[in-house]
């Protein structure tokens, strides 16, 4: 069984849309997730809807803000918009997308899968990331146990991504590829923090 695609997606997915010269591709954040969504991408707007109305459904606007932050690079801009409200946009952006296409198929099979078997390895791999503030292991951890312990995961490596200081152990990364092997991610989601292995 295998997700639609050998790389990220979702929420996490859009999040390493925001680059340091995301600005010379999109005038705005949700023009940039638009632009990402070309014909042919109907599972990754299926995903990353998916994954914004769990972050809806679960977490508070200022956690939603924390994760959006930790998981991306440059922006978006909290101090333009809530957490909320943006993550709504992402929702309003696929919506517009999938509603413009005649048939786009559900998401079936594994892409449906949420991880819950897993949540208790989840939280001790976030919680295990000391490199990690406080706030964004706590966030992190209520999107384990709010939203989906896939979600978490994933976000998790895009903050492992972009941490100034993040490290790995051989150990750890292992536990990660695990993870990442048994919620069926394909061959380069978790190889993104394949770097961060350090060398001690």
């Amino acid at each position: 069984m295998q997700r639609f695609t050998e790389f990220d997606f979702g929420v996490p997915w859009v999040m390493a849309f925001f680059h340091q010269d995301w600005s010379y591709e999109a005038d705005t954040p949700a023009e940039l997730v638009a632009r990402h969504l070309p014909d042919g991408a109907g599972e990754h707007a299926l995903a990353v809807r998916r994954d914004a109305r769990t972050l809806l459904d679960g977490l508070p606007s200022q956690t939603l803000e924390v994760l959006w932050t930790a998981g991306s690079q440059y922006g978006p801009d909290f101090r333009q918009t809530t957490g909320a409200e943006w993550t709504r946009t992402v929702v309003g952006v696929c919506d517009t997308w999938l509603s413009a296409r005649a048939e786009v198929s559900p998401l079936t099979g594994a892409d449906t899968e949420d991880g819950l078997d897993h949540r208790d390895e989840v939280v001790a791999e976030i919680e295990s990331m000391g490199f990690l503030t406080a706030e964004v292991r706590r966030a992190l951890v209520d999107c384990a146990h709010h939203c989906t312990p896939d979600l978490a995961l994933r976000t998790l490596l895009r903050a492992i991504e972009y941490a100034p200081d993040a490290s790995l152990s051989e150990e750890q990364y292992k536990r990660l590829e695990g993870l990442g092997s048994a919620l069926h991610y394909g061959e380069f989601v978790v190889q993104n923090v394949e770097f961060r292995i350090s060398g001690d």
